[in-house]
């Protein structure tokens, strides 16, 4: 971790979950600044450890070789599962955390050509929440399924971080930001809002616009990082779980506020599976936003 000072702030950097982190923390003292810096990072990278898809030692690797065995499963995991079947449900099934099985056939480096309809819908069977018998705290994952928290586990982290922080240093202002989707506890110190702003898809490091949070979270989903461009067409990374594909007409990014970073999260990725429809689905959820075409 990377502690610098920022004006009246502190900014304390690192490297996790495949994205820049960072965390501004208002106040005067070093030693509590690089204490919290501390903090998020071991935070952050516990989730990582218990929920990357990535790894064969924690809980998504034991409910994925389950084999269609019932798995208990512990209190944390058991939230975020409850969670996605809430999202599950509230979408139409349009967020199905089962569908990361789809990375198997679509690689969004910029330039790979997508996959054949045929290998999409050889991988749809394998894919539908519906399928999964899930009752507090026990799991059963049919055979050949896979979950996958990729979705969600970013704008969990913030959250998670972001409470822990506050219960550590009750009154100080913080901001915790990691890889553009963020949430923030209070104004700063002299009453000013934090300042954020909204990246360009083809190039995030230049803001399109501001925005001003005094307290409460924003998360943008777009295909600035990982797209494919492949004759002529684009190709977004948030794929239809129902058709194996990204949505026909959908936006180049959507940026929602939201009390939480899970609930922006979640908005965000469910516009853009809206297609040409995002604007609407937004309107109806009566959060602010921002679409870029």
């Amino acid at each position: 971790m990377d502690l610098q000072r920022r004006g009246s702030l502190y900014a304390a950097f690192f490297t996790a979950m495949a994205c820049d982190c960072e965390i501004l923390i208002d106040c005067d003292d070093p030693q509590q600044a690089r204490a919290l810096g501390e903090a998020s990072e071991q935070e952050c990278r516990r989730i990582e450890r218990k929920f990357s898809r990535y790894r064969d030692d924690n809980v998504v690797h034991a409910i994925n070789r389950s084999s269609g065995q019932p798995l208990c499963v512990d209190d944390e995991t058991a939230d975020l599962l409850d969670f996605a079947d809430h999202c599950w449900r509230i979408s139409d099934g349009l967020f199905d955390i089962t569908s990361g099985i789809l990375r198997r056939i679509w690689r969004f480096d910029g330039c790979s050509p997508p996959p054949s309809r045929q290998d999409s819908d050889a991988l749809l069977p394998l894919i539908g929440w519906q399928h999964v018998d899930w009752t507090r705290p026990q799991l059963r994952l049919p055979p050949g399924m896979e979950i996958d928290f990729g979705g969600i586990g970013k704008e969990y982290a913030v959250d998670r971080v972001l409470g822990l922080l506050t219960r550590q240093a009750e009154g100080v202002p913080l901001l915790v930001n990691f890889g553009g989707d963020l949430a923030c506890n209070r104004p700063q110190r002299d009453g000013r809002r934090w300042t954020v702003g909204i990246g360009h898809p083809d190039a995030s490091d230049q803001a399109v616009e501001s925005w001003r949070l005094s307290q409460g979270a924003l998360a943008t989903s777009g295909d600035a990082h990982r797209h494919i461009l492949y004759q002529g067409i684009r190709y977004g990374h948030v794929l239809n779980p129902k058709t194996g594909w990204p949505t026909p007409g959908a936006p180049r990014s959507v940026t929602v506020a939201a009390p939480r970073c899970l609930d922006a999260g979640i908005l965000s990725t469910l516009a853009l599976l809206q297609g040409a429809e995002a604007e609407s689905f937004l309107q109806v959820q009566q959060v602010p936003y921002r679409i870029l075409a």
